[in-house]
């Protein structure tokens, strides 16, 4: 069981400073100061990194209170290298123990602000956690590469991976189907991936997904085909919530942080 003490997380482009009141009290504020660290390119909006995304989405869903202020992380402020010197961001210190794995730091965060004051954000569907999860690794190979003669093949790959999350997207979970029923349900109306609600496997799979698709549109003229109707409303689901929208930078700061890792084709 986990003792109640200074919480600080870092996160990449934001730097956050929580400190979580005793049970008691927790229902109120959580205060956080956000770091930037060479994302938006004015110096204030929020950069690029799913990663940080991820761990604002969860706090956002959890219903945490917090309060938002800007740091230039090129200026890097002593409080920052005091908090775990020779840690790159993201990364959270608890009581002196410094989390360093996002994953962890998933796990710590769904396991200190839990029921009945927090939501449980855990997907009830094993499958739901890793649909999807080769995704980003299959992008990142498709927008780095710089030989033309590689690029069809690595675009299939990439497809390949955005065909199975589609298909896990259009089909129906178990709690779907009445079995009760004649009709026989064959196309999913969830919203998200494990439901109606986001999941802690929403908050790490959206933000990369969008990277994802306004990354090939400016650098490879690809488009995730629009026949991927289950990625499509899964994407248009997101944005009309604002656990998403409110901590997605802007696709012009995705594309900025993209510039020079996205490869020209070479003849």
């Amino acid at each position: 069981m986990l003792s109640w003490g200074r919480l600080s997380t870092v996160i990449r482009h934001w730097q956050t400073y929580c400190i979580i009141p005793p049970p008691t009290q927790i229902h109120q504020t959580l205060s956080l100061g956000l770091k930037k660290q060479e994302a938006g390119s004015d110096g204030e909006s929020i950069g690029n990194c799913p990663f940080s995304q991820r761990l604002f989405m969860i706090l956002w869903l959890k219903g945490v209170v917090f309060n938002v202020t800007t740091v230039d992380l090129k200026r890097k402020p002593a409080d920052l290298q005091n908090l775990a010197p020779g840690t790159h961001p993201p990364f959270i210190t608890f009581n002196g123990e410094v989390k360093t794995d996002v994953n962890k730091i998933e796990e710590f965060l769904e396991d200190v602000l839990s029921p009945p004051k927090f939501t449980k954000l855990s997907a009830r569907h094993p499958e739901s956690n890793t649909a999807g999860m080769d995704i980003f690794a299959k992008f990142s190979a498709f927008i780095k590469n710089s030989k033309p003669n590689a690029n069809e093949g690595l675009e299939r790959g990439l497809l390949k991976t955005l065909q199975k999350l589609d298909e896990y997207l259009r089909s129906p979970l178990p709690d779907e189907i009445d079995h009760n029923s004649i009709e026989d349900v064959k196309i999913s109306t969830r919203k998200f991936l494990d439901g109606d609600n986001m999941t802690l496997a929403d908050c790490n799979l959206l933000p990369k997904l969008h990277i994802v698709k306004v990354v090939t549109k400016k650098y490879r003229g690809f488009d995730i085909p629009k026949d991927m109707t289950g990625i499509w409303q899964y994407l248009q689901n997101a944005y009309t919530h604002e656990e998403f929208t409110n901590t997605c930078p802007s696709d012009k700061e995705i594309e900025i942080a993209y510039q020079d890792v996205a490869k020209r084709l070479i003849k």
